[in-house]
């Protein structure tokens, strides 16, 4: 038998380590309508992410420079605290959107853009590497990528009053940080190309995401 191939015992000691996986990508990629999917599907837990409840959002969009680094300690808590609380429970979860992409993505966006200074940043980056090194990454992390047309699409049809500033500059800045991100994670990953999937509606479109996920996860060829 090939290298590449896993025995029984190896397949059973791998669903044995699984906890969580986790579903990445930008905002009105889907996240959560395939974290509640999944979690469905595979009868585990879900976790989201702190969107209507966060104090901090709304104002954050009408004015990115003065609440950028109250909105990414809020955000950054709130993942450590569900990661921490994963691990801690018994069974298995799927989780909407990963610490990581707080300061792989939006923090370090906004920092680009000038909207959080060098101090913040740096205050920033340096608690997410405390936090993290206590913390285990996903057995998969999913990357829901989406062009901005398909995210804007997405964005509107959900109809949340604090997402009708976000201009088309500010998501195409996220997605080149998302693709950079990606190219560099260094944990197993699944890219899942979603412009022409209707996972939401379409069963067919979901099975093919199921089955891409299980061959990752339980599959042979791993």
């Amino acid at each position: 038998m090939s290298k590449s191939n896993k025995n029984e015992q190896d397949i059973e000691q791998d669903s044995d380590n699984l906890k969580f996986i986790a579903v990445a990508g930008n905002i009105g990629a889907g996240k959560s309508s395939l974290t509640k999917l999944l979690a469905n599907h595979f009868s585990w837990e879900p976790f989201y992410e702190s969107v209507d409840n966060n104090p901090y959002l709304s104002d954050f969009y009408e004015d990115m420079r003065r609440w950028s680094f109250n909105l990414q300690i809020y955000f950054l808590s709130s993942r450590f605290r569900h990661q921490k609380q994963m691990l801690q429970k018994e069974g298995r979860f799927v989780q909407d959107r990963t610490i990581y992409e707080d300061v792989e993505i939006f923090a370090k966006n906004l920092h680009n853009m000038g909207l959080m200074s060098d101090r913040d940043f740096e205050n920033y980056k340096a608690l997410f590497e405390e936090m993290t090194d206590y913390l285990q990454p996903p057995s998969l992390l999913i990357y829901i990528r989406a062009q901005v047309p398909t995210l804007v699409e997405q964005i509107q049809q959900r109809g949340r009053e604090y997402e009708n500033t976000i201009r088309i500059e500010y998501l195409e800045r996220l997605n080149g940080l998302y693709e950079d991100w990606i190219d560099r994670y260094p944990h197993q990953k699944l890219i899942i190309d979603t412009d022409d999937l209707d996972f939401v509606n379409n069963d067919e479109d979901l099975g093919r995401i199921i089955e891409l996920v299980e061959q990752r996860l339980f599959g042979l060829f791993n």
